[in-house]
């Protein structure tokens, strides 16, 4: 079971991709991975406990691609580590080093990412099954950089993780059409590789797409706006949805939520304990195949630390899953979500 002295700052860890104690080892596995060597470009999501990565990235002399937090501002950055002082990377991996350092990427540049490193609430080590906070960001950046061809099937997805956030029962057939399942995941004791038992998303799937979910997020609105008059009709909506919370923010840290050198840590310890009841199924849109908040909370906090332990260990394979994905009639080209 999970320590309540694993989470980092920031407190508390509801609805968050959760900070842990020892984030920087993961960031050593990732060097080591034969993939992030020869990858030119890597794109890494906004979260604390990737920071580490985003790091090594640039130190490694490879372009970084990030994403705006929630998509809110716009949609990726780009950060060249030959036009950035080697002193200032720490600072540029930071949300307002990205604001300060990164190139805006547009919808139709043309670019090619060599791998994608994502955060996680909780992942099934055996199916390759990822729950994340909730909200439904990482499938949505995975989407769109489908629709944009600067990703494909092979391009490989890298999740770090403390080692309680393993899971063995995620169950494969209520994940949906847009989750993204991983193919290695990186904690700071060790690398495990799988074989995911879902293929992964072509694009956004507008069917399942709320309302709600599409007014909150300027890019994706140009993007379907842009779909639209290529292929010059309409494309479907999803259900309507209530939108997940999001993190309790506050400003400068007084240890109340847990911000500065450690203040606050008592008081927010015992919600560590609930760091991995909530990811992207607790957003399901009504009338989907998705789980149930209960029964997600009873999967993700029988964290299992033990049960997958070799390193580089290869999961056994099983038939896939397939799923179903609109396609419009008038268009070879995907249009996913």
């Amino acid at each position: 079971s999970c320590s309540p002295d694993i989470a980092a700052a920031p407190r508390p860890v509801h609805h968050r991709i959760p900070n842990f104690v020892g984030a920087e080892l993961t960031a050593s596995q990732v060097e080591q991975l034969p993939e992030f060597r020869r990858a030119k470009c890597v794109k890494v999501n906004p979260d604390r406990p990737q920071a580490p990565v985003r790091l090594a990235t640039l130190r490694a002399g490879k372009l970084l691609l990030v994403p705006q937090p929630r998509l809110r501002t716009g949609f990726f950055s780009v950060l060249d580590p030959t036009k950035i002082d080697p002193s200032l990377y720490s600072l540029a991996v930071t949300q307002q080093g990205v604001v300060r350092f990164g190139e805006p990427v547009d919808l139709d540049e043309k670019m090619k990412i060599d791998l994608i490193v994502i955060g996680s609430v909780a992942v099934d080590a055996a199916s390759g099954c990822r729950l994340g906070k909730g909200e439904g960001f990482a499938e949505l950046e995975y989407g769109m950089l489908r629709l944009m061809e600067a990703i494909d099937d092979d391009t490989p997805v890298v999740t770090c993780i403390h080692d309680c956030q393993l899971v063995d029962d995620i169950p494969v057939d209520r994940m949906l059409c847009h989750d993204v399942p991983v193919d290695i995941i990186c904690t700071p004791t060790r690398t495990i590789r799988l074989q995911p038992l879902l293929p992964k998303p072509k694009g956004i799937y507008w069917d399942k797409l709320s309302p709600q979910k599409l007014g909150s997020i300027r890019i994706l609105q140009k993007l379907k706006a842009k779909l639209e008059r290529d292929l010059g009709e309409q494309l479907p909506s999803g259900p309507d949805e209530i939108l997940p919370p999001t993190a309790v923010r506050s400003g400068k840290g007084d240890g109340k939520q847990g911000k500065g050198k450690g203040k606050g840590r008592g008081k927010a310890a015992p919600q560590a304990e609930e760091v991995f009841a909530h990811s992207a199924a607790s957003s399901q849109a009504p009338g989907g195949k998705g789980m149930r908040k209960g029964e997600q909370a009873r999967w993700v906090r029988k964290a299992d630390a033990g049960a997958h332990s070799v390193p580089e260990e290869r999961a056994a394979s099983g038939s896939e899953q397939r799923a179903r994905r609109w396609r419009p009639k008038a268009a070879p080209a995907d249009a996913s979500g």
